[in-house]
């Protein structure tokens, strides 16, 4: 399987502008800029989609390792935090917060093994290159 995304760019790179889009046109020329980079715009960058993918990837990987454990799962909610270094223009880590509501039969610490083994075993996750840390709140 192979997933598709692009970019057009026109112009220097602080005036300049571009668009994305993603294969299943949930991004269609989406807009994208220094601005909205490395400032505040509108628009979208790369960074914040880096972010969104992990805690997309991340989510559903709980879910389905709760499920494979025999538990049903209920909802989850991640924010991943991406920490962008702008004086080296690089990506320091990542850091998921993990909150769910508690799973009849699962006691916090299995909750907490089975979200881990989710962080070091997503797609995205074992795509980076970067530290991945997590905090969990498990009611």
């Amino acid at each position: 399987m192979k997933r598709t995304a692009s970019a057009h760019w026109n112009g220097n790179l602080k005036e300049g502008s571009g668009a994305l889009s993603t294969q299943s046109t949930t991004l269609n020329k989406t807009q994208y800029s220094f601005k909205t980079r490395f400032e505040e715009g509108v628009g979208t960058n790369p960074e914040e989609l880096l972010a969104a993918a992990h805690a997309g990837c991340f989510t559903m990987a709980v879910s389905a390792a709760l499920s494979q454990a025999g538990f049903t799962p209920g909802d989850l909610d991640t924010q991943a935090i991406l920490d962008l270094d702008m004086v080296a223009l690089k990506v320091n880590g990542i850091h998921l917060e993990l909150k769910a509501a508690a799973i009849d039969g699962v006691s916090a610490d299995k909750f907490n093994e089975i979200a881990n083994g989710a962080k070091a075993n997503c797609i995205i996750s074992k795509a980076l290159s970067v530290p991945i840390t997590m905090s969990v709140t498990y009611q």
